[in-house]
């Protein structure tokens, strides 16, 4: 009976170690394998064995890791304190760098991309950090990757997600803005009045070539006058224009004096 328990306890033993020496890595894993200490290379993907209890086996990730920088507050080179998050994309191509170059990567990686996105974005104006933001993500993004290199990480893509202003900064760059659309409107305005009179100094010069122009004008602003009969409207009349008709008149009234008939002597007597 005894015999019989040794015998399962070898049993399973034997499968404890056997399954202990079976290992399957993903396709998108590797296994990094030390015998003795010793680093023997990273394996996978698929089924291999290892030596149990000499070896000893670390699975590292090689997808794409989407790493969010918490909160960090930077001051600017113009003395302004911003808020600024960001999002960091990397993954590791070098599975044994990654395992005896730096105790965790993933924390590592993080704090570096911490300290140097405040670094970077203290040399940078205000003014700059936000109109640029693409120019300072490629920026950041090649520094954090020639920090990483050793450790074999490659870092891809760095993203300035959100840039928080204090109050009073936000207050002063509205009424910037609002200035700025001020002088645009009245440097409009006062563009489309030079055009204007342009155009009234060029039919002034037109109307004043042209004898009846200017009865021409003042008929057609009548006509459209004209087509409003909610008021009353009292419009000057030039005298160039009933001038002929004054001047005819006048003609008519002096040949009818001439054709009437002059009394003379005295009157007769009844």
């Amino acid at each position: 009976m005894a015999l019989l328990y040794v015998i399962i306890a070898i049993g399973i033993v034997i499968l404890m170690l056997a399954t202990s020496a079976i290992k399957i890595v993903q396709e998108y894993e590797r296994g990094v394998i030390f015998r003795l200490g010793r680093i023997q290379g990273a394996k996978g993907p698929g089924l291999f064995f290892i030596w149990p209890i000499i070896d000893k086996m670390t699975r590292i990730d090689l997808r794409v890791v989407t790493h969010e920088v918490p909160p960090q507050e930077v001051i600017t080179r113009d003395n302004v304190t911003v808020k600024v998050t960001a999002v960091v994309f990397f993954r590791v191509v070098d599975p044994n760098a990654a395992v005896i170059q730096v105790m965790d990567y993933l924390r590592a990686t993080s704090q570096i991309s911490q300290t140097t996105l405040r670094s970077a974005l203290g040399q940078a104006d205000l003014d700059h950090l936000l109109s640029n933001r693409e120019q300072l993500n490629q920026q950041i993004q090649k520094i954090i990757d020639e920090s990483t290199e050793p450790w074999g990480i490659k870092v891809s893509v760095v993203e300035i997600k959100d840039v928080e202003l204090p109050q009073t900064m936000q207050r002063a760059m509205a009424r910037q803005a609002e200035a700025e659309r001020e002088k645009r409107a009245k440097v409009i305005a006062a563009e489309g009045e030079f055009l204007a009179s342009q155009q009234l100094a060029a039919a002034a010069h037109v109307i004043a070539q042209e004898e009846g122009a200017l009865q021409l004008r003042y008929l057609q602003t009548l006509a459209e006058i004209a087509t409003e009969k909610n008021s009353t409207i009292v419009f000057p009349l030039p005298i160039d224009i009933i001038e002929p008709f004054l001047d005819a008149v006048k003609r008519g009234n002096a040949a009818g004096n001439s054709a009437l008939p002059s009394s003379s002597g005295n009157p007769a007597n009844v």
